[in-house]
């Protein structure tokens, strides 16, 4: 039986997006035994998360022209090695090439959103777009949430870089198991875009993903609230592990809770999705998610030090659920108000501003730590995303009201 195309651009962005995602996830699930081996103090391995983000940065900046001239599939697999490589540094366990590491793995995580985006809006059914998306972008999650339940136990009993090996062999597997649809998904690619370093820093190529945001306002107003978002989620994914086991829980349960925070993003990503379509107001749903995620990282960072194990598990599943569960909305919500021809500038114009959230998030955490402990910094990535909750709020309010005006 043939498989519609929308199915098969479906399955091959989602198996990609799980191993990039599993990829990236790796040193933060390691943190505990990797900060230790190095004598880092445990908070910094927010500021390797954060060289990670700027590293998804730099290539949504650049790497336009790239994905114009590979093909979506291509640059898929082009970003599968470029983390693999960079996870065999970081299995070193020296501290300079561990920040070249980091690097590195933002930079092969960068096409993920453009290039899925790109396939997904040339082949998603428009009335099932969101869900599609959804779909696809619960591979993240469900990648750190096998992160969490593997990677954890294989440190503990081999070694933090022999965790880090099989990742390396995830990657190979999903960029070879995607080849075999490359000529269906990169015959629209550019053989003559030049990907020359003067083409690629050219004033054109680098303006290109921010002039495609400018075409909407409500495109504008939803890549703000998604920075937002990202600060919560940069966080959350880098810092429970060690925060977990700063509070005197085993690494391995801490694996297994990090593991229920992920997983629980993989399942709302898919409903949430599917609400959102049902609903009609994507932006008016993220808007009301936004809030419910701020209380709950709010508690999650004020848990007492003798909370019960269950009872630890709920809030992080529960964190998981509403904090990590926007992206496919959001990603949905880009493709949709972009011209079909922008759609890949747009995911990485949006894409690159959001991933800056990344970038700040985990960086200022790691600086508030060693001053105000664990519980304030969770506390003001709460109280953030709840005031650009508010933001957004009244920016929807007077979108309509000037709908209805025109009206």
């Amino acid at each position: 039986m043939k498989l519609s195309p929308w199915l098969l651009a479906l399955g091959a962005t989602l198996l990609v997006q799980s191993a990039a995602s599993f990829m990236n996830q790796c040193l933060p699930v390691a943190a505990p035994l990797l900060t230790a081996s190095t004598g880092l103090a445990p908070e910094r391995i927010g500021n390797l998360s954060s060289l990670t983000s700027f590293g998804t940065v730099l290539f949504l900046l650049f790497g336009s022209a790239v994905l114009a001239r590979l093909g979506p599939v291509r640059t898929l697999q082009c970003g599968a090695a470029i983390s693999a490589v960079a996870l065999v540094l970081a299995a070193s366990g020296w501290w300079p090439m561990l920040v070249v590491s980091a690097l590195m793995l933002g930079v092969g995580y960068g096409p993920t959103p453009p290039a899925g985006s790109r396939i997904l809006a040339a082949t998603a059914p428009p009335r099932h777009r969101t869900l599609i998306f959804s779909i696809k972008q619960a591979g993240a999650p469900a990648g750190g949430a096998l992160a969490g339940l593997v990677v954890a136990p294989v440190a503990v009993a081999f070694g933090w870089p022999s965790a880090l090996l099989l990742a390396i062999v995830a990657g190979a597997i999903s960029a070879l198991s995607i080849s075999p649809l490359r000529r269906m998904m990169d015959a629209e690619r550019d053989d003559r875009r030049s990907i020359h370093p003067r083409a690629l820093f050219r004033r054109q190529n680098l303006l290109a993903p921010v002039v495609a945001l400018r075409g909407s306002r409500l495109l504008v107003t939803i890549t703000i609230l998604s920075i937002s978002f990202s600060m919560v989620q940069g966080t959350l994914f880098s810092f429970s592990v060690t925060y977990l086991t700063q509070r005197g829980m085993a690494l391995e349960q801490a694996g297994f809770i990090y593991a229920c925070m992920q997983g629980a993003g993989v399942f709302a990503r898919v409903l949430l999705g599917w609400l959102a379509d049902r609903t009609g107001q994507p932006s008016a749903n993220l808007t009301a998610q936004a809030y419910v995620a701020g209380v709950l990282v709010i508690v999650y960072g004020l848990m007492p030090a003798d909370a019960s194990l269950a009872f630890t598990v709920a809030i992080s599943t529960a964190v998981g659920f509403f904090g990590a569960s926007w992206n496919g909305i959001y990603m949905a919500e880009v493709a949709r108000l972009s011209p079909p021809d922008r759609v890949a500038d747009a995911t990485s114009g949006s894409t690159m501003f959001t991933f800056l959230g990344y970038v700040a998030g985990p960086s200022l955490f790691a600086l508030a730590v060693p001053v105000f402990g664990w519980s304030v910094p969770f506390v003001a990535v709460g109280v953030q995303i709840i005031a650009m909750g508010v933001l957004q709020t009244v920016i929807l309010i007077r979108l309509g009201r000037d709908r209805s005006a025109v009206s």
